[in-house]
Parts: structure tokens; sequence; C-alpha cells
């Protein structure tokens, strides 16, 4: 039987598993299987931990739709904390190696439990436009995306080390961010697909948003999404550089903009339950060959 754990993130739900734990690489097939919420254990996504030459630890991030990702933000707090609560890691600072770029994650113990992490997320990057829209001092902040209904919206195209598109809107709908985040997830403009939030700048130093998440869909919360809009806030002058809240159906992270554009997350993390896949769903799902 294969050995996982379940953690979450603001109600952002991650299975952890070992790669050493597997007969095999982990199939798309088996990826859909295991995050079904019906038909399987169910999640947002897997976080496997592999090993790693260039940092402590190496993680490969599955959307539930079997696509992998390049990083997460509370996927990689959920990470931290099954790092240090089961005896991987020796330090409370420790570098996991991601498909976006190699990261530093700080654990926040408590009563020998972590109940947050600190993500140095590494820089946000800003897309160029081919149809640019240009802020008070000239800058390039957005792009005009227009939609198969005939509508426009100005998004902000930025990375965090996995894509995002961020809308400004005056007040937040989740039927549209359920109906058009969609649409913006597999936009032309996005070859790659992208992850989409709708924000809404309520302060200086608050957000409020809804995502609509690459390979998952609507998501309660999202690390990196909350760091795209606070990049995207920042650079389109609606927040401050410096500590911005943002604060999302599952509750809220803080995201640390600073004047270079590296950002660093700070968040609370649980973790649900430890379990095994039974061997009927292994031999069926899992293993080499499985249908």
């Amino acid at each position: 039987m294969i050995p996982f754990t379940k953690g979450h993130g603001l109600g952002n739900d991650y299975l952890v598993f070992r790669e050493a734990d597997l007969h095999g690489p982990l199939g798309t097939d088996a990826v859909v299987r295991i995050c079904d919420r019906n038909w399987g254990v169910g999640s947002d996504g897997i976080l496997l931990l592999t090993g790693s030459t260039r940092a402590d630890f190496g993680l490969r991030i599955f959307n539930p739709d079997g696509s992998e990702a390049e990083k997460s933000g509370n996927g990689l707090r959920i990470f931290a904390k099954y790092l240090w609560d089961h005896g991987f890691a020796k330090h409370t600072t420790f570098s996991v190696e991601t498909k976006g770029g190699i990261v530093e994650c700080q654990c926040h113990v408590r009563e020998d439990r972590v109940h947050a992490v600190t993500v140095e997320m590494g820089h946000a990057t800003f897309q160029a436009a081919d149809i640019p829209v240009t802020g008070m001092r000239g800058e390039v902040v957005g792009a005009r995306v227009a939609l198969p209904d005939g509508r426009a919206l100005t998004a902000t195209a930025v990375s965090v080390g996995n894509p995002h598109c961020v809308v400004f809107v005056d007040a937040l709908d989740e039927a549209e961010t359920r109906g058009t985040g969609p649409v913006l997830e597999r936009h032309e403009m996005f070859p790659n697909r992208t992850n989409v939030q709708f924000a809404r700048a309520v302060s200086r130093r608050q957000l409020e948003i809804q995502i609509w998440e690459r390979g998952a869909g609507w998501t309660l919360a999202s690390g990196s999404s909350s760091c795209a809009a606070a990049s995207a806030a920042v650079r389109n002058g609606l927040c401050d550089h410096g500590r911005v809240t943002v604060t999302m159906p599952g509750g809220e992270l803080t995201i640390d903009v600073r004047p270079d554009w590296s950002l660093k997350l700070e968040g609370p993390v649980e973790e649900v339950y430890t379990g095994a896949l039974s061997r009927e769903f292994e031999e069926t799902y899992v293993r080499p060959g499985a249908r």
C-alpha cells in the first residue's frame, strides 16, 4: 500500500506522497483518479517528494487534471509542514527545488508541530503585452484581452514561477470568476494556460481576490495567486510595496512585495490525516500499466 498525508492551506488541500514509495512514475490517469473527490481520495493536487542535487528537497506538483504545476505557495507550506512534522527536515529553514525555481521555507513551530510557514517565493516578472495598457508613469501595467462574447478586459500578466492573469474589478462576483476564469485560463494569449485572479483593492495594504486555478478550477485559496495579485496591485499603483494582506474565500495570507519584486509569503497550514491507498486501488490505477 502507498502511504500519503493530506494537508491544507486555507482550504486548498493537497496530498503528499514520497516518490520512493511508488513503483514507477506517477501517471496522469493515476493523478486524476487519486484527486477525484468521489472516485479517489480527493484533493486540489498532489505534492511528490523527490530528491534534488540543487536543494535540500525536491518537489513535483500535480494539478487534479494530471498536469504539472511549476510552483504553489499553499502546496509549499503543506510540503514544508510535512517535512518537519514527519522528521525529514532537521532544521526549521530549508530549500526546496520546484519546476518554478528553488525556494526557501521557514517553519514556525509550536509544541513540536508546524502551524505556519514563510516561503521566499522568488521574483515577480511582468509579461509584455501586444495591446499594452500604461500606468500613470508610462509603464506597461496590463493588456487588453478580447473575450469570445465580445467583451474586453484589462489584465495584468505576471509570473511568480508559474503564470497568472490578474483582472482588477470594482466588486467580486463568484459567477463571473467561474464563468470567465476558464476562458482566460485557455486564452490564446497564454499558450501554456494560466491561473486567473479577479481582484479588488480594499486599501493600500489589502486585497480581496477570487481564484480560477489552472488545472484545478475554482479554488478557496492560493499562495502563488496571492503573490501574483499583490504584485500586480503594486505594479498598477493600487497598493504599496511592503506587506499586503490578501483575503480569499478560504482566509488570509500576507505577501511582502519588495522594491526589487522579490516576494515573501506567510500563512497558516494544517495537516488533516495520514492514510494509504488500498492495494486494490494501487494495482488498478497507480502501478505502471494500470488502466
